[in-house]
């Protein structure tokens, strides 16, 4: 009776000391979620008729979403950028960074400040600065570093507009896939590579066969958090190009803003977010399986 007694307070007190989190997750994640959801089955507006006398419009949303080419080519580009810059850019340059500042090589104090420094910047800072070096003119830092090997300056945002977003949120990650990737190399016991290179294994045929298998949940955990947050990206991509010229760098947050606060369509721009927020569940939902854990 007693030690019931005693669980039933620890639960309480587990309780009161979760209580704050709990809070903040129901009032900025779990009711906004829900409250969109809601207003993707409504012609909610933010002018016009809708605006004061907002109907529930039942699918209608959703049947114009899946025949809107806008919103298709939102999900292309933001496929694109995903893919891109998380899975590819940041995950290869993570990775090459991670195995070489294990190295003893010198000035590594400084190659690690070089790459953790982009952090440091919000992302609406870190857009304005690259805007500075790729915008179009003869003093644009990036013209001015072509000229010199001959080639024609350009405005790259307008040329090469959804590379040139890639290569900047590259740039941005590449620090946190490092640090994720330095924890799972640092996992891997120092006598699993010695007997390896005792039985005469190449860094080859070690990296394949030791670093890249032992090393795959963390992989898998990385790719979960890059995906989904990159899907996320706003701040970055509206600094820099707010989704043009022409749709080219639209991604699914950028049409999202556009739908709810250009158009004034919050119903519509509701229904598109519960489409991301499914797509980012079922990503989330594949990665788990994929690592072979229960949530």
């Amino acid at each position: 009776m007693a030690r019931n007694s005693h669980e039933r307070r620890a639960e309480r007190q587990w309780l009161l000391i979760l209580l704050p989190s709990l809070v903040l997750l129901l009032a900025f994640v779990i009711y906004p979620a829900i409250y969109s959801i809601y207003l993707s089955f409504t012609n909610e507006a933010l002018t016009g008729a809708a605006a004061l006398r907002p109907r529930f419009v039942g699918l209608r949303n959703y049947t114009r979403l899946f025949n809107d080419a806008k919103f298709w080519n939102s999900l292309f580009v933001t496929f694109v950028f995903v893919i891109g810059s998380a899975v590819v850019g940041q995950f290869a340059l993570g990775l090459i960074s991670a195995i070489a500042l294990r190295r003893p090589i010198r000035f590594r104090r400084v190659f690690s400040s070089i790459i953790l420094l982009p952090n440091a910047a919000p992302e609406v800072v870190a857009g304005f600065m690259w805007i500075s070096m790729l915008a179009g003119g003869d003093n644009a830092t990036l013209s001015r570093i072509v000229s010199t090997f001959g080639i024609t300056p350009a405005d790259w945002l307008q040329v090469f507009p959804l590379s040139m977003i890639i290569v900047v949120n590259t740039w941005r990650g590449i620090a946190t896939a490092m640090i994720l990737l330095t924890a799972g190399l640092s996992t891997i016991p120092a006598e699993i590579y010695e007997a390896a290179r005792m039985d005469g294994a190449t860094p080859s045929q070690m990296f394949r066969r030791i670093t890249l298998p032992l090393m795959m949940p963390t992989i898998l955990l990385y790719m979960l958090i890059s995906a989904v947050s990159t899907i996320a990206v706003f701040g970055l991509v509206y600094a820099l190009t707010r989704g043009g010229p022409g749709g080219a760098t639209e991604v699914v947050s950028i049409y999202i803003y556009n739908q709810s606060f250009t158009s004034f369509q919050l119903g519509y721009g509701a229904a598109v977010a519960v489409v991301a927020l499914v797509i980012s569940l079922v990503l989330g939902i594949a990665y788990v399986r994929a690592m072979k854990v229960e949530v």
